[in-house]
């Protein structure tokens, strides 16, 4: 393995990047749940149960999506030499009150996500989703770990409608917890969709709030000094930098909110932050607050609010080599340890 581009060796890794692979779409249409008529101009439309969105509403489909091969020559275009692939929310069945249609779904999709990456498994590691907050999370989470060789979860923001700190998802937790197991937390739903409706601003407003507001549950629900992730936040952690003080203010003055024996800020630095943030002065001020070792590139790939230009944009930012390397690909390494390295023997770089 050589990885010049992300230096110490390290190849440069994309932790945030999305598939909807065929065959889970196509199973999908066969239940009446999508539509698939458009894909050819890339776009999807799926079932509000599946998607957790409007009736009708039209999700974009990039190739790259369903085409592994159009997604490599994507990551080489870019300098991205591997990539941590997750289902994108819309097919999380998050807001979904059928247990039997949420367990199937993830677990087609699961199936259908480790085809896709099989094209290419030395440069496409999948992230397998679960059930969140149903009964029989942990179990899948084992078959995707396991059983599919996944090198990591990806979750939303809620499930089933309840929060992450509700009971009914311990059991994932502490499994994920004791096998220190890569998790990517991406929001997949909106705190007030009546009024982020227009704009795009579920995407634009409601994710970050919705980021902001799942970590703080699991920080002041206990979870995440109960049971330490090992856990990256999409989009920067979303608002949640903004309210690190307020919470800490909160935590020190309202008895209700004093339920853990550290500020919650000390626990949101146990985290990880991906760098879709969109902005030099905004990727310097995350490693200010959380630190060089904390964060990872992500992209949000192949989506139209991706980063085009990863690598450019971390080295924009003027962080030092030593901190563009740790960025870009030697943390995340460490920590998904054999699902990169193994994979990547002899991968050739730059």
């Amino acid at each position: 393995m050589t990885g010049a581009e992300g230096g110490e060796g390290a190849p440069v890794v994309d932790v945030h990047a999305h598939a909807m692979p065929m065959p889970v779409l196509d199973w999908l249409a066969e239940q009446g749940l999508a539509d698939l008529s458009r894909v050819e101009q890339n776009v999807v439309v799926l079932d509000p149960r599946i998607s957790g969105v409007g009736a009708n509403a039209p999700l974009p489909l990039a190739r790259s999506m369903h085409d592994p091969q159009q997604r490599l020559a994507e990551m080489d275009a870019t300098g991205v030499d591997v990539e941590l692939v997750s289902l994108p929310p819309f097919l999380f069945a998050t807001t979904c009150q059928d247990p039997e249609l949420v367990a199937e779904v993830v677990r087609r999709g699961n199936d259908a996500l480790a085809q896709y990456c099989a094209a290419a498994p030395d440069r496409l590691l999948p992230l397998g989703s679960v059930p969140l907050g149903w009964p029989g999370a942990a179990e899948e989470a084992l078959r995707a770990l396991d059983g599919l060789g996944f090198a990591g979860i990806a979750i939303g923001s809620k499930g089933a409608g309840r929060d992450l700190d509700d009971p009914v998802n311990a059991q994932l937790w502490e499994l994920l917890s004791a096998r220190r197991t890569f998790v990517f937390l991406h929001p997949s739903g909106v705190p007030d969709p009546a009024r982020l409706g227009d704009f795009w601003f579920p995407q634009l407003v409601g994710y970050p709030m919705e980021t902001a507001i799942a970590a703080a549950r699991l920080a002041f629900g206990g979870v995440l000094e109960r049971t330490p992730l090992v856990l990256c936040l999409a989009h920067g952690g979303g608002c949640l930098g903004d309210l690190r003080s307020r919470l800490d203010m909160g935590w020190e003055r309202k008895p209700v909110a004093h339920t853990t024996s550290v500020p919650p800020s000390q626990l949101f630095d146990r985290l990880y932050y991906d760098t879709a943030v969109f902005a030099p002065q905004a990727l310097r001020h995350l490693v200010d607050t959380v630190g060089a070792g904390q964060v990872l590139l992500g992209t949000d790939h192949p989506f139209d609010l991706a980063e085009k230009d990863p690598v450019g944009f971390v080295r924009s930012a003027g962080l030092g080599a030593e901190t563009e390397a740790a960025v870009l690909g030697a943390t995340v390494v460490r920590l998904v340890g054999e699902a990169v390295t193994s994979r990547s023997d002899g991968l050739q770089v730059g």
